[in-house]
């Protein structure tokens, strides 16, 4: 773990429970993709940054999610790096408190205010082309998040951030967080044409290869869909589909899959809701999920 591999030239990627990019601006400046899921990520990041005489310049973050800001902080108070993120996400990433507010629809309870859905805060600004250095690509990855990106590097290594999961992932946990399902499905279907010499998705294997996961992942999404939508073959609550859909695929309920998966179960239910493919009625002052 926090193995630093060259995957290019200039262009690296610290093995994590959420993949790190490191790419070389020069001999002795670097850059960070993201920068892992807390203090002790950061930590090891700044082990690696020592051990080759680097200096960190800037963390440019690919979305606000907990474990992709969660070494901000620290890296930012021992290197004094700038750091970027994008639209929405850079507010995420300066009041983390707002992605623990926003998964629970109010304000969380302290079960809900802990490292793996609210970093500490690092001060960020707008993650925009011009800050980007030179020869790097900004690539939007709508869906998984409100304005997640992915980046291009100059030696031709494209870094997905959230955007897919693995397999192995999915086949284990079934429901992938997603903020907007159309959204999702049409970047899903922008990787699957991209080509790259690398690319490095978060949570799956580096491969030379995307298309053949990005259609995996856009498989799942409809068999959940298509799950959600027969569940409402007769009028349901959202907490009755919640729980019936926990109890189809055997998984556990707790806090934190409670608000990542419910979140995402209500994306779901919006977007079968705009399609036409359900409608709502409201019943004994309770709001009733159903087929058109």
């Amino acid at each position: 773990m926090y193995e630093l591999i060259q995957l290019s030239a200039n262009t690296y990627c610290i093995e994590s429970p959420t993949k790190i990019g490191l790419v070389r601006l020069s001999e002795n400046e670097v850059c960070l993709i993201d920068s892992g899921n807390d203090k002790d990520a950061g930590r090891k990041v700044r082990q690696i940054l020592e051990a080759n005489h680097w200096t960190l310049r800037a963390i440019y973050n690919t979305h606000a999610n907990a474990d992709h800001i969660g070494g901000n902080k620290y890296l930012q108070s021992q290197t004094g790096c700038k750091i970027y993120a994008p639209g929405i996400d850079c507010a995420f990433t300066n009041f983390p408190i707002l992605e623990s507010s926003f998964l629970y629809g109010g304000y969380p309870c302290k079960d809900l205010r802990h490292k793996f859905l609210m970093a500490q805060g690092s001060q960020a600004d707008v993650l925009t082309n011009d800050v980007l250095p030179a020869g790097f690509e900004l690539i939007k990855l709508s869906g998984h998040f409100f304005n997640m990106v992915g980046f291009r590097t100059p030696d031709d290594v494209v870094f997905l951030a959230d955007c897919l999961s693995s397999k192995e992932i999915l086949d284990k946990y079934q429901v992938w967080f997603i903020y907007d399902v159309a959204s999702f499905l049409k970047t899903l279907e922008m990787v699957k044409s991209l080509s790259a010499k690398i690319f490095v998705p978060s949570h799956a294997a580096v491969t030379d290869d995307i298309s053949e996961l990005a259609q995996y992942n856009i498989a799942k999404v409809f068999e959940i869909a298509e799950k959600i939508f027969d569940l409402c073959k007769e009028p349901r609550c959202f907490e009755e589909i919640l729980q019936r859909l926990f109890a189809d695929y055997g998984l556990k309920m707790n806090f934190e899959q409670y608000v990542l998966v419910g979140s995402t179960v209500r994306s779901y239910l919006s977007w079968l809701k705009d399609t036409e493919k359900l409608s709502v009625v409201f019943e004994n002052n309770r709001l009733l999920w159903t087929q058109k």
